[in-house]
């Protein structure tokens, strides 16, 4: 292919596909051939490979788990794609510091599929599939029956932060009473 249809592709202005490949400094294999064109050789996609992220806020949502598990399993099946690892994490889905969740998105170079939209995270959702598409991944959204209108989905999202903002000084208001209570003991 062209170093410009490559560039295009990258969202690379062509002053800068230029200056990467004079400067050696292009991340593919390149040759400019006798009539000045350049052309860049970007490695073969093989066959796409998927990766099953399942999600819970607590430890007693378990089974909900497996069963969640199950459902994007039998999905898969269904659209025959080709599964090669599932990852399951308790964890909520307001915390970005969700370890496995970060292995998939940083480490493994598979496409992701995820029962809904917010088993992957409550917000940002459209940035992370932004991200994940401009290397060449993706997110499948296996029951897109969940909201889908913006203004409706937006306002869940604000509800549901704002739930869990109150909901997590209740819990810790009362695990610090729980410890004054202890200490007077």
């Amino acid at each position: 292919m062209k170093l410009m249809q490559w560039a295009r592709q990258e969202g690379l202005s062509r002053a800068t596909a230029y200056r990467l490949f004079h400067t050696g400094k292009l991340p593919i294999p390149s040759k400019q051939l006798d009539t000045d064109t350049i052309l860049v050789y970007p490695p073969v996609q093989s066959e796409a490979l998927y990766v099953v992220y399942a999600r819970v806020s607590s430890a007693d949502q378990k089974r909900d788990l497996d069963q969640q598990v199950a459902r994007v399993m039998a999905f898969a099946g269904k659209q025959k794609l080709p599964v090669v690892d599932t990852v399951t994490e308790i964890g909520s889905g307001l915390n970005g510091h969700r370890k496995r969740l970060q292995r998939i998105l940083s480490a493994t170079p598979h496409h992701i599929i995820v029962e809904h939209r917010d088993r992957l995270c409550r917000f940002g959702f459209d940035y992370i599939q932004s991200s994940l598409s401009q290397s060449g991944r993706s997110i499948v959204v296996a029951d897109e029956t969940e909201l889908t209108d913006d203004i409706v989905r937006d306002l869940h999202e604000v509800i549901v932060w704002m739930c869990a903002r109150l909901y997590g000084k209740r819990a810790a208001a009362n695990k610090a009473a729980r410890a004054l209570a202890e200490m007077q003991k």
